[in-house]
Parts: structure tokens; sequence; C-alpha cells
């Protein structure tokens, strides 16, 4: 049954690739990518190896592969950060991450060069910040630690604030 009554299936479009299409215009020339060695660094894997440390020092944290992007959660349940590369050709390499209520609007407003809304999370409050303009990577790790704040229950919290035992 049709999940419609009363509607009929339209047919399905032939997938036609772009190379296909006579009238097709030629692929814009690739950009600069953020993971390009630079004196032998690469930035993106320098950039993830910052914040999965950060991220992955905090209690019952892990990381996996979601929505194609390296993301970091709490018990494997709740994500806390998405590091993005590029994200749909947005040019941009960066962080996503939850952050603390009003937060986004102000850091967007004073520096909105370094900071925006994201895309598909950001009407949930979460914050965008590059990494591949002016890293304080101190501060990185504090808006790490911040959004692991927004989403960790009070048992990790209590943890996370009590320190490491010893």
């Amino acid at each position: 049954m049709h999940p419609f009554p009363g509607r009929a299936r339209r047919p399905s479009p032939e997938r036609v690739r772009l190379e296909d299409r006579p009238d097709a215009v030629s692929p814009s020339p690739p950009r600069h990518h953020h993971g390009d060695a630079v004196n032998g660094v690469d930035p993106v894997a320098r950039a993830l190896d910052q914040v999965r440390g950060a991220a992955l020092s905090l209690p019952e944290t892990n990381e996996r592969l979601s929505h194609g992007a390296p993301t970091f959660f709490i018990r494997d349940r709740s994500s806390f950060v998405m590091f993005h590369d590029d994200h749909h050709g947005d040019g941009r390499l960066a962080i996503w991450c939850a952050a603390p209520s009003g937060v986004q609007g102000l850091v967007v407003d004073e520096d909105p060069r370094r900071f925006f809304v994201p895309p598909y999370v950001g009407h949930r409050g979460w914050l965008g910040l590059r990494l591949d303009l002016d890293v304080d990577w101190d501060e990185v790790h504090a808006v790490i630690e911040d959004a692991y704040r927004c989403v960790a229950p009070k048992r990790l919290l209590a943890q996370l604030d009590d320190g490491p035992p010893g």
C-alpha cells in the first residue's frame, strides 16, 4: 500500500552521471585541500590529533564516525563534538560542538571569522569553531570541555571536577 492513499507513485527518474550529459558544465578546479602538507605537517591530521586528545581525555568518551565525520560521544550515546574538513565544500576545517545556552550568539557576534552557526545542529545551540584560522589550542580544548559539560550526566561532571584519583 502506498504511504499516502489516493496518490499515485511517480516513476523514479533515471540517474544520469554528470559526465554522460552533453550539456554538463565541467566541475570547478580543485581547491586547496586542508589536508595538503605544509612543511611535512598535515594540518588536518594535526588538528584531529588535538581534538581527539582533548575529547578522549574526558571521562567515558569514545570516537566513531557519524555521518562520515569523526565524532566524539559520551558513553557511545550522546555526541558532543564533531570534526569536519570541508563539510559539503564549505572550505572550513572546524569542529561543531555543543555549547552552553546563549554562548553561540555571543561568540559568533564577537568573532564571526572564527566562530559560526553550524548546519544541522546550529538550531540546537551548537557552535562551529574554525581550526584553520588563528588557532589557540588551549581555547579549543576549553571549548571541547565546555561541550562535554553541556551533555555529560552529573556523575561524570563530578568525576571530571574531582580530577584523577591519587
